[in-house]
């Protein structure tokens, strides 16, 4: 069948078995379609969640929907593997757990492909970073930096990554891993791995770990790891630690710190490695750590851009925030007003952007003069 011929049996088929909520999934408006059980449907508009009136007739349904889905996309979900993780044609991501694990019925989310061409620029309009701050990015993605994309579900750290990714210099070897490929990434040299699932005698899974392993026999010279969140962590900092530079990934954190601790816990789960060797390792393996989050007014915006110094002698990371957002202020429309701003902090590599004759001055790091407090009259 024609690429073509499938998009459309495919949509056929999402207007045969998920006909109560495909007028939301074809609504430009709406980036995420969320399914609690057959009589609850929320969706996702502007960053903000809505209850809709959409319902199914019945669990049955439901559930005939998303098997009929996971066969499409040749994945497996029953009572015996009750989670299906897959991306649709259209770019989409689906993520549903059945019973016996979903005590409320069958739940779904299906995170929507974004129609819109997203670059810099765009990025910039919408306020999620400063153009500065972006342009200090494009300059580590230049230097090979090796750079950890940290923020909640639903951040948008998946575009972040996918525009780093876009500003790789030409003529390298890219090496992309992911669960269910998402990623968007104009660049010639692209390798695409994706897992999977062990059939129905269990058997035959390949995982990140399985993928990474894989890929360092492969000549790469950027890996890129769409989710760090197993013991793939130790490979990863093993592949920054031997002349892989540049290599990327996304972690779930709230913070720098907090990335580097998860990716040790995760790291520790491969085994074979002390704790204090593996905290030196990260503190070696990784560059910088970008802090992205979904704020309450539905914005997704750049917190901070932080550089790792290593650790000291007590084992903490040394960590110092470049750019961050020092305050948020609600404004009268509901809206959350702040900016990335310098922090005075220069970047262990100032003197690798002076030399490479990067029009990158080191005045862009400086804070900004604080304003004088006002006097109480």
């Amino acid at each position: 069948m024609s690429s073509a011929g499938r998009d459309q049996a495919f949509k056929d088929a999402l207007h045969n078995y998920l006909s109560p909520v495909v007028k939301y999934l074809e609504d430009p408006e709406v980036t995420e379609v969320l399914i609690n059980g057959h009589q609850e449907v929320f969706v996702e508009m502007k960053g903000k969640l809505t209850r809709t009136s959409a319902q199914f007739d019945s669990e049955d349904e439901l559930l005939a929907g998303i098997t009929a889905i996971a066969n499409y996309v040749g994945r497996r979900i029953s009572k015996e593997d009750p989670r299906l993780d897959a991306r649709l044609p259209d770019g989409s991501r689906i993520h549903a757990v059945i019973r016996p694990c979903a005590q409320s019925g069958p739940t779904v989310a299906i995170r929507k492909f974004s129609q819109v061409e997203v670059d810099f620029k765009k990025y910039i309009e919408w306020g999620a970073i400063t153009s500065d701050a972006a342009q200090f990015l494009e300059i580590a993605m230049f230097l090979g930096k090796n750079i950890l994309v940290s923020g909640g579900t639903g951040s948008g750290k998946t575009t972040l990554l996918g525009l780093l990714c876009g500003r790789i210099p030409g003529g390298q070897r890219i090496i992309v891993i992911e669960d269910a490929s998402e990623l968007t990434i104009h660049y010639e040299h692209v390798v695409r791995f994706e897992t999977k699932q062990a059939d129905e005698l269990g058997e035959g899974a390949v995982s990140i770990f399985d993928l990474l392993k894989s890929s360092l026999r492969l000549r790469p010279d950027r890996i890129i790891v769409g989710e760090v969140r197993g013991p793939e962590a130790f490979e990863l900092i093993q592949a920054m630690n031997t002349g892989h530079k540049g290599c990327l990934g996304t972690i779930h954190s709230n913070s720098a710190e907090d990335a580097l601790v998860r990716l040790e816990s995760l790291a520790l789960g491969a085994g074979g490695v002390s704790e204090r060797a593996l905290q030196h390792s990260i503190g070696s393996a990784i560059d910088m750590v970008i802090q992205i989050s979904r704020l309450r007014d539905g914005s997704r915006r750049v917190m901070s851009i932080s550089e790792v110094f290593g650790t000291d002698e007590k084992n903490n990371y040394i960590i110092k925030d470049l750019f961050h957002i020092p305050s948020l202020k609600l404004q009268n429309d509901g809206t959350l007003k702040g900016q990335l701003l310098p922090t005075g902090e220069l970047p262990s590599f100032i003197n690798e952007i002076e030399e490479n004759r990067i029009p990158y001055p080191r005045s862009k790091f400086q804070a900004p003069p604080k304003k004088p407090k006002k006097q109480a009259s």
